[in-house]
């Protein structure tokens, strides 16, 4: 068993953390203990980590824990780049602090862009969240994963892609995907598992770039592939403008008699660069529910 203590640079509010991740059922979030456990692929192995949070919003600092001593290093870079422990808040919060979205910044001070935990994953829950309500998308994850993942102790863990490419469709159609929806998440993890798709490589590579590349695939349309840029790759610029959700938090906080067009949402989102993706984090937060 091993142990270490990260001190953060605040603001940081571990607790909207656990909040934000709590909405998802696959998430194994003890709020009271203000824990978090979570699952790695380390070397192709499956790797629990347990995040506590140990600090407050102007003092932060987490507790980081695992049980193999070898695979501790990698680990943690892991966690510190999905929890975005290295990433300053207080400049984003100062640029908010000037423009029309000050108040829900205030509100919700010191949220993180927490990542997904795996490049993979965060593309196939794109895929399979796609032209769903956002309650059925998670149920419908959530049968996918338990059924072809992994657990460890008690942690579901996406299966790898490998493991997906060696599915067929019909196997996925009584956890209710549609035929084309069961085609597109295999068909992507076949892509990976190949080796034709690199995704430790595509997101080293501009915003633009990985877009184009990602969109050529079945099922990877540009919405995907602006979530996977946002919660895969943490890209601080990307505001989804064709996101239903954050066209009715925008209509939420402005006001507005109806949905905000894709291209009333640009103009709207100009006062915001260089951090849209924060503007589009803390837009979605507004809306969730205990926001």
């Amino acid at each position: 068993m091993w142990s270490i203590e990260k001190k953060i640079e605040g603001p940081y509010d571990f607790d909207q953390v656990l909040a934000r991740n709590a909405l998802d059922p696959l998430r194994a979030v003890n709020r009271s203990e203000r824990s978090i456990l979570v699952p790695l692929w380390i070397r192709k192995r499956p790797v629990v980590i347990k995040v506590r949070g140990t600090g407050d919003v102007h003092s932060p600092s987490v507790r980081i824990e695992g049980e193999e001593a070898k695979y501790r290093d990698e680990a943690v870079k892991e966690i510190e780049r999905i929890f975005q422990f290295n990433e300053p808040l207080q400049p984003i919060h100062d640029h908010f602090r000037k423009t029309s979205l000050a108040p829900i910044f205030e509100k919700h001070r010191g949220t993180p862009l927490v990542l997904d935990f795996d490049y993979f994953e965060s593309i196939t829950r794109c895929i399979i969240h796609q032209q769903l309500n956002l309650k059925f998308a998670y149920v419908l994850t959530e049968r996918f994963v338990r059924t072809f993942g992994t657990v460890k102790d008690g942690v579901p863990f996406y299966p790898l892609p490998e493991d997906v490419a060696r599915l067929s469709p019909e196997q996925l159609r009584p956890l209710q995907f549609s035929q084309r929806k069961a085609e597109y998440v295999i068909g992507f993890a076949e892509k990976v598992a190949s080796g034709e798709l690199d995704l430790q490589q595509l997101v080293k590579k501009e915003d633009g770039e990985i877009i184009r590349e990602l969109i050529r695939y079945r099922g990877i349309g540009r919405w995907t592939a602006e979530n996977f840029l946002l919660f895969g790759a943490g890209r601080k610029n990307l505001f989804p403008k064709a996101d239903i959700g954050l066209q009715r938090a925008v209509q939420k906080v402005f006001g507005l008699k109806e949905r905000p067009t894709e291209r009333e949402m640009e103009e709207i989102g100009k006062e915001w660069e260089p951090y849209l993706s924060y503007a589009s984090l803390y837009l979605w937060r507004s809306i969730e529910p205990g926001a």
